[in-house]
């Protein structure tokens, strides 16, 4: 069981990684953020890596064209989720958006019943239905909302959870096909060779599309750094906790991720959440662990 500390640890991370990102969106825009994530997390993933490698004794990992497919599409996968979170963020706010963004499993079971068949159980879906109206009402507009765009803010947060749920489960099958005998390790080496991907893949559009973006992100390489160690401790967290258990597990596990993210909304962005929204956010994360028990 011990990748539930693993994935609360990861989710306590992925806060401090996120609002790090958000610190940084003003001058970079969401794709320079985006990267700041990918680029500056390298040099900290490849410490990750070797420490597993020497752990491991040297195991050599098999990347078949199973890996290739998994690896790259939930790497395409996780920056589109990262830059749709980051607008989410500035538009509803940084709580609000954080816990739209818990939609994943209940998004994932619904396009799991459409596209493949796979069936909830009655536990499942009724925490599917929970999670909806809970999260409807936690997004919902109000008065003094901290966000410019709170109902467009959570479209975009409602798409990050939707392109998260799918990039969870194409890692664990990534790390699954390249090392099955060390989880572990396969996880980390996973990990870095998405990581390489994203960053050239990324840099590269910015090259063509926004070159006063890369600028920015060069520019802002001091608390870029503390995105890039927070964003790496986070995704081996994830990655090793897939390693070791079903993705619905550990997404339920991560719905602790939401309380955290109120607290350093309202702590460093000064962000306010009603009794009301606070309440049925606990009602979604509840709705959420109930369909990924399901």
């Amino acid at each position: 069981m011990i990748w539930i500390p693993i994935t609360i640890a990861a989710s306590f991370a992925q806060v401090a990684r996120n609002a790090a990102q958000r610190s940084v969106m003003g001058d970079t825009g969401p794709w320079g953020a985006t990267l700041v994530r990918f680029l500056f997390g390298l040099p900290f993933t490849a410490v990750f890596v070797a420490v597993a490698f020497a752990l491991t004794r040297g195991e050599q990992p098999h990347a078949t064209p199973a890996f290739w497919a998994a690896a790259l599409l939930g790497g395409a996968s996780q920056i589109a989720a990262t830059a749709a979170l980051l607008v989410a963020m500035r538009r509803a706010g940084f709580a609000v958006a954080t816990a739209v963004q818990q939609s994943s499993i209940p998004l994932a079971a619904l396009l799991g019943l459409l596209v493949y068949g796979e069936k909830l159980s009655a536990l499942g879906w009724t925490g599917v239905g929970l999670a909806s109206v809970a999260l409807l009402v936690v997004t919902w507009p109000r008065t003094g909302a901290s966000g410019e765009k709170p109902v467009s803010g959570a479209v975009f947060a409602l798409l990050s959870g939707l392109a998260f749920g799918f990039c969870l489960n194409a890692f664990r099958q990534a790390g699954h096909a390249l090392e099955p005998g060390h989880p572990i390790f396969a996880a980390v080496v996973t990990l870095m060779t998405v990581q390489i991907a994203q960053t050239l893949a990324l840099g590269a559009f910015l090259a063509i599309t926004d070159r006063a973006a890369l600028v920015a992100v060069a520019r802002a390489w001091r608390p870029s750094l503390g995105a890039g160690f927070w964003g790496a401790a986070a995704s081996a967290g994830w990655f090793i906790a897939l390693a070791l258990a079903p993705a619905g597990q550990v997404r339920a596990v991560g719905v602790v991720e939401a309380p955290i993210a109120a607290f350093a909304g309202r702590r460093l962005f000064a962000e306010r959440l009603t009794a009301v929204q606070m309440i049925f956010g606990l009602i979604a994360a509840a709705g959420v662990a109930m369909a990924a028990l399901g």
